[in-house]
């Protein structure tokens, strides 16, 4: 298999308010779920029409390919088919991205990103501070039928890479810290919520496979991410003898730094170390993938404030994430591949993202400013 080189296109069909503020400032709520509760279905509706319109067009394929990149991951949301209200689905804008991929030589894994009731309680999943999907059986029942929906779309199409059965389940420890836990809108919805058992994601996972390998060519890849949990699957896959799995993983400087007072060359060194050893120890049993990653990091912004002269911050900060572009991606040498989060964050390109660390999440600006190799696949 060639090594992925890849890119998120986040928020272009899941919402998530940090990326992009502005949907939600009407209604000043804090995920896609209470977006669409809260807000007039009609002028929502024009709202989401000129966002997913404008978001991610043809040219983004092509801006995307000029750089190296081989392959995009695009979260997809569980109303994608636009049957669940009140969310406006989106499934005509998935259809152009593969028509865009081929075009363009690129390939696509889809990524069932948010689930109802959640699998993480992050805005990411769809709703904050709730995570009790895996606890409803109906609902899960109804996220294996998307999967194979979106399978019998796509199986076929050239530009299928693969599809990712389910984002960031939760687990234990993870849940504990999250700084979403208890920051739901509606505290008597989100009784009952709690992480996602490895019995029960072991489950899912294989009736997940079972059924999407009914419908796809063994060809094409069925990704499942770790639940936080790199070094706890051992010979899982081997022992039911799935063929053609990925085992997505996501490692951020930014999420290590919240649980550390101090910021350091040698701590990321360090952190990327560790990592990469559960990674070879989890790719003896199934190839691993960075789902998600990139070079945001507080030491970067940190030197940057700290040079005297205007002039050369820029350079200071260039230096700083080059260097840590630089370790991330000698520790993805040995895997599947990897994907940045995110090709954009706000669309405006002509100005910068007024929180100066939101700048290095996304690509584009990255590529601007040189934090990061212009070509990946160099």
């Amino acid at each position: 298999m060639k090594q992925i080189i890849g890119s998120n296109l986040g928020n272009w069909l899941v919402l998530e308010k940090w990326m992009q503020e502005d949907i939600f400032k009407e209604t000043d709520t804090e995920d896609e779920v209470w977006l669409n509760r809260k807000s007039d279905p009609e002028k929502l509706a024009k709202v989401m029409k000129q966002h997913r319109d404008t978001y991610v067009t043809e040219e983004d394929f092509k801006i995307i390919a000029s750089h190296g990149i081989n392959m995009v991951r695009i979260p997809v949301p569980y109303f994608i088919f636009g049957d669940v209200a009140p969310f406006c689905g989106c499934i005509e804008y998935l259809d152009k991205a593969f028509d865009w991929a081929e075009k363009y030589g690129l390939q696509i894994l889809v990524d069932l990103h948010t689930v109802p009731d959640s699998q993480n309680g992050y805005d990411n999943g769809g709703i904050t501070g709730v995570c009790k999907w895996c606890k409803q059986p109906e609902k899960v029942e109804f996220c294996l039928q998307i999967l194979e929906r979106l399978a019998k779309r796509y199986g076929s199409r050239k530009g299928l890479f693969g599809i990712e059965v389910l984002n960031e389940p939760i687990s234990f420890p993870v849940y504990m810290t999250s700084p979403s836990r208890g920051k739901a809108a509606d505290k008597e919805e989100a009784k009952g919520s709690g992480y996602v058992p490895m019995k029960f994601l072991k489950s899912f996972y294989l009736e997940a496979y079972e059924r999407l390998r009914k419908i796809l060519l063994e060809e094409k890849v069925i990704c499942f991410h770790d639940g936080f949990r790199l070094t706890k699957w051992n010979r899982f896959f081997q022992k039911n003898q799935m063929k053609n799995v990925l085992l997505d993983t996501h490692i951020y400087i930014f999420a290590m730094e919240g649980f550390l007072p101090f910021k350091a060359m040698w701590l990321y060194k360090m952190y990327l170390a560790v990592e990469k050893m559960k990674i070879k120890k989890a790719q003896k049993q199934i190839p691993v993938v960075i789902g998600e990653w990139c070079i945001c990091n507080k030491y970067a912004e940190k030197m940057a404030k700290s040079v005297m002269l205007e002039q050369e911050v820029e350079t200071c900060r260039r230096e700083r994430y080059l260097q840590v572009a630089g370790l991330e991606l000698d520790t993805w040498k040995e895997t599947a591949g990897y994907f940045y989060w995110n090709y954009q964050l706000v669309r405006d390109m002509e100005n910068e993202i007024p929180e100066s660390w939101k700048n290095s999440w996304d690509l584009r600006r990255c590529w601007k400013h040189g934090w990061i190799p212009d070509r990946l696949d160099k």
